[in-house]
């Protein structure tokens, strides 16, 4: 029998990752809060969902209950605290009390890491994030870690279509904070999804911090970018204190995850933004 997979939120990561475990064998089973999702998913190779996860009445639309694994990718829709609180800490709870797994992976944020010291820091580092949206991600962790599964802290995600700092540099809305070294931690779209995956297929319990392996300070990434696409650098400007998930500066480790045998596909921004560029025409 193949294995079966449960992937809540198919979207930025969820889209890719389905498509992964489809073309690989497994029952996939996917689901996605919008009716214009579901709409744009028919053609897909594996099971669609309209499911709210908030709504702990709306689980009977699915087909089965019970998956091999559960992987909670849903997105709150860059909304505050609430919608953290709806999507992440109920929406786990929601679907660890209606479903049976095996397995059941959140995915988080090294946002968590509230350190501004520019240092290393690995699971064991303490995460103590001081805005309510990061707390509430430590909450869903802690619940989810106490129910015996993984936690994956997710860095920077960018990919085609989908980079917040290049995007800001193209529309002249870029500054470099401070001084420039506040350090960024990135992971591409890809390498996101293959984690997951590579998560869902070991099924070890605990924290992984999912990130590529060169964390970058501000300035060398835009000098680097502006570099590759000739463009002036942005200008210097105050350090943006007040982002959602509070403002650090630390380099995260993803030594324990390659421990056991991940990899990225793309070591380093330079090597991932090489396939933005591509897909833009640049």
């Amino acid at each position: 029998m193949p294995r079966s997979v449960l992937i809540v939120g198919c979207g930025f990561v969820g889209l890719p990752l389905a498509r992964d475990f489809a073309s690989s064998g497994w029952e996939t089973h996917a689901t996605t809060v919008s009716e214009v999702s579901i709409a744009k998913l028919q053609q897909e190779q594996f099971h669609t969902y309209e499911l709210d996860i908030t709504d702990e009445t709306g689980f009977q639309k699915l087909a089965r209950r019970n998956f091999d694994v559960v992987i909670h990718c849903a997105s709150s829709g860059r909304g505050g605290a609430s919608d953290y609180k709806a999507v992440f800490l109920t929406g786990a709870r929601n679907l660890m009390r209606n479903l049976r797994c095996d397995s059941f992976i959140f995915t988080s944020s090294t946002s968590v890491y509230a350190q501004t010291d520019g240092h290393w820091v690995d699971e064991t580092s303490p995460a103590n994030p001081s805005q309510e949206t990061g707390q509430l991600l430590r909450a869903t962790e802690d619940l989810v870690l106490s129910a015996g599964g993984a936690v994956a802290r997710l860095a920077g995600l960018y990919g085609p279509g989908r980079c917040v700092p290049l995007r800001k540099l193209l529309d002249d809305k870029a500054i470099i904070e401070g001084d420039g070294e506040r350090v960024m931690n990135m992971l591409h779209q890809l390498d996101a999804a293959g984690a997951l995956r590579f998560l869902a297929e070991t099924q070890p319990a605990g924290l992984f911090n999912v990130v590529d392996n060169g964390p970058v300070t501000e300035l060398n990434w835009f000098r680097y970018v502006c570099d590759r696409l000739h463009r002036p650098i942005p200008p210097y400007g105050p350090r943006e204190l007040n982002r959602k998930r509070g403002w650090t500066s630390k380099r995260v480790s993803n030594r324990k995850l390659r421990s056991l045998g991940w990899d990225a596909l793309y070591p380093t921004f330079r090597e991932g933004l090489a396939t933005v560029f591509s897909a833009a025409g640049n």
